[in-house]
């Protein structure tokens, strides 16, 4: 069995909290934090697997239980304080959706790229659920083992699927793609329809498998949900006008909300601010993370955007250094916030006396 700081009684008041953060009856900031400190066993599953920097640098013929022998390891190193939780993301790229349908896998040795294949007949491109695509296969197996082995101990994420124009940028190209929305918009239209249902359906397979570990929602981010959860992104849109945004991304944005019961956005960097108008009037939508982007400068720099966001009855999550937390603490107030912690090696004790101080009233 597994061998964590969470009791069952970490669950349950960990399930309460965040249940009223998405009610908007939490007082306080959700605040997700942890520290790290290797054990043994996972000092030598790392020397026997230098390489990897996420599952996806897996070979595929490498069991699936051994995947999720390393990763229990690396578990088993952190400690999880605050709002954080057990949890692990099966990681094999930003958009893995447009892996399922014949993008092909770039694996560098800190990232996952896609590129589309040479053969690939953009016109007629066939977008329907590959069951027999070997990453999807991959995925599925090792979300399954991970589910089996961790069953209502460690919450098991959804892979980053990636979303509408985001899945087709990697089936496309970027300039070919920015040029389609001229050239031939009603066929991109058509395309992302079906995108979206298969992204649906998708959700549904491995939520089929997920929810049977009882232990909730999450994906790459720092969120948990008890219930369907997600949050969506479309980095492309860096590159359009908030009109285009409004034409080809929102309405399968809006459909995906529909879809969920705690749909979040992932706005990132300063180009994507022209679209939050557009964003914070999805009615369903239930919150938005921001991140400035390279260069932009710390989230705590942002007040007015932040303050903006929370206006409008959304909540909001930040990636920030400690200082950076309670900066916007103090200047709007804790309600509404999930911080998600950065931090450069604090220990325990010192964590735990960071928290208590943005927690407190």
């Amino acid at each position: 069995m597994i061998q964590t700081n969470f009791t069952r009684e970490n669950w349950e008041e960990h399930e309460r909290n965040w249940r009223a953060w998405w009610d908007h009856e939490l007082d306080r900031p959700l605040v997700v934090m942890d520290t790290f400190q290797p054990t043994q066993k996972y000092e030598e599953l790392r020397r026997r697997y230098p390489d990897v920097y996420c599952p996806a640098h897996f070979p595929l013929d490498v069991p699936a239980g051994k995947v999720i022998d390393f990763y229990e390891a690396e578990i088993e190193s952190t400690r999880f304080l605050g709002d954080s939780w057990p949890r692990w993301w099966p990681n094999f790229g930003s958009g893995i959706i447009a892996g399922f349908l014949g993008a092909e896998l770039i694996l560098r040795p800190d990232t996952v790229w896609f590129q589309p294949p040479e053969d690939l007949d953009f016109g007629n491109l066939e977008i329907e659920v590959r069951e027999d695509n070997p990453w999807f296969k991959r995925i599925l197996s090792l979300t399954r083992e991970a589910v089996r082995r961790w069953e209502k101990e460690v919450n098991v994420c959804f892979t980053d699927m990636g979303e509408n124009l985001d899945i087709l940028l990697h089936l496309r190209t970027t300039e070919n793609l920015l040029m389609d929305l001229y050239d031939q918009p009603e066929l991109i239209k058509q395309h992302l329809g079906k995108v979206t249902e298969v992204w649906k359906e998708y959700y549904r397979r491995f939520y089929e498998v997920i929810s049977r570990g009882h232990c909730g929602t999450s994906g790459w981010t720092g969120l948990w949900s008890p219930e369907k959860h997600y949050i969506l992104q479309c980095d492309f849109c860096y590159m359009i006008s908030p009109d285009m945004f409004e034409e080809f991304a929102l309405p399968d944005l809006v459909a995906c909300c529909e879809f969920l019961d705690h749909p979040f956005y992932h706005l990132d960097g300063t180009g994507q601010i022209s679209k939050l108008d557009h964003l914070l009037g999805i009615e369903k939508l239930r919150g938005i993370q921001w991140i400035p982007g390279d260069g932009a400068g710390q989230p705590e720099e942002y007040l007015d955007l932040l303050k903006r966001i929370r206006d409008a009855g959304k909540l909001c999550q930040v990636y920030v250094t400690p200082q950076g937390a309670l900066k916007i603490k103090e200047e709007l107030g804790g309600k509404g916030f999930a911080f998600q912690i950065v931090h450069d090696g604090m220990d325990e004790a010192a964590a735990n006396e960071f928290i208590s101080q943005v927690c407190r009233a």
